[in-house]
């Protein structure tokens, strides 16, 4: 492939992928009520979505890899976790607010980079990124959207992250990352867990083969993602990528303390503990397990956000008293772009706001800072 028809086809560039692969400082007096029959939490958009959904791409949004052990655990793991609440405290303000790379933020919960959006709703990422730009979130722009990355910025109200897929053309790897930060875009998440094709059976039931080939329509895999999948790249490849970027830099897709020190030696801005929505390697421990590990390793040098399995406002919670700055959610506000647009985004996200402003709050926490380890239950 040469380079202009890469850049013409990746991260915004000039067209869609072949085929459409407000601070709060209280707690709200009572969350808004949804219209009649809508979703009360989160969860109950997966249905929703599920049935508007074809059902190739209803599977590639929520697979996982080979038995999707993983993807279940991502869950199970959350639920086991139990709270341990304090009470008789003052909790009639509730604080959520964080500063994050020197970027202020309401509260600690963003949008997860999701691929090819444009199989979901037709308006694509720019729908999403107004919904998020609506609930004051911060939206992650994914290398393989299927809108121009200026174009999703400007909906997100530059409130926008860009995520990285090394290309095996470096020359186009630092063209995507210089128009994420001409676009506005203030951080850069470089996916760093996806060396080989994975294993999805799923995508094998639908008749697809590695390498990706082909049109980009029923669930099937931009041809672009086969270019992604570059084995060579390692951590001398993100020191060359940190020379030349202009925003915090980031690595997605950590699991082992051993490369979260490295990350924080090498003075990385931060660390993104994930397993890829359970999609990558299967038999992986969830994300919240790996989580206090990574938060040792990492020290106070780089700053640990989590990512996978967030579907509650404990979730959060939980995440932050293991030691994560901040949250992504994936599937979770995907559902609510299915299901209503942007006001559907935005509605999963204030909803999960509400619920971590409550479970504050019936824990005693008045801010994040107040959150730790002392709200969990000791384990047996």
């Amino acid at each position: 492939m040469k380079r202009r028809q890469a850049i013409t086809l990746v991260a915004g560039a000039l067209g869609a992928l072949p085929g459409g692969l407000l601070p709060r400082v209280s707690l709200a007096q009572s969350p808004s009520a949804p219209p009649s029959g809508a979703p009360v939490n989160v969860l109950e958009f997966e249905p929703l979505a599920r049935k508007r959904l074809p059902r190739e791409v209803w599977e590639y949004i929520s697979q996982g890899a080979a038995d999707e052990l993983t993807l279940r655990r991502n869950r199970e793991a959350f639920d086991a976790i139990r709270l341990r609440p304090r009470v008789l405290v003052d909790v009639s303000r509730i604080d959520t607010r964080l500063e994050l790379f020197g970027q202020k933020l309401d509260f600690p919960i963003l949008l997860a980079p999701v691929a090819g959006q444009g199989r979901m709703h037709s308006r694509a990422e720019p729908e999403a990124a107004r919904g998020a730009s609506a609930a004051g979130a911060t939206f992650v722009i994914s290398t393989f959207a299927n809108s121009r990355v200026d174009e999703i910025a400007r909906a997100a109200q530059r409130r926008a992250w860009f995520q990285l897929y090394v290309q095996r053309d470096r020359g186009v790897t630092k063209d995507l990352v210089q128009r994420a930060e001409a676009a506005g875009c203030t951080a850069l998440c470089i996916t760093v867990d996806g060396p080989v094709v994975p294993m999805r059976d799923r995508e094998k039931r639908l008749g697809i083969r590695p390498p990706y080939s082909g049109a980009s329509r029923g669930g099937r895999v931009s041809p672009l993602y086969a270019d992604a999948i570059d084995s060579t790249v390692t951590w001398e490849t993100v020191a060359w990528i940190r020379s030349f970027a202009k925003t915090p830099v980031l690595v997605k897709g950590i699991i082992a303390p051993e490369d979260a020190r490295r990350a924080a030696a090498d003075g990385l801005a931060g660390v993104i503990v994930s397993n890829h929505g359970g999609r990558n390697l299967d038999t992986m421990p969830a994300t919240i397990e790996a989580l206090p590990s990574i938060v040792e390793a990492a020290g106070n040098r780089t700053a640990v956000l989590l990512d996978g399995g967030v579907r509650r406002g404990t979730d959060v919670l939980k995440a932050i008293a293991l030691g994560a700055r901040a949250v992504l959610i994936g599937r979770p506000y995907i559902w609510g772009l299915v299901v209503d647009g942007a006001t559907g985004v935005q509605r999963v996200v204030d909803i999960l706001r509400d619920e971590l402003e409550t479970a504050m709050g019936l824990c005693g926490a008045t801010s994040l800072d107040k959150i730790s380890r002392q709200l969990l239950w000791p384990e047996r």
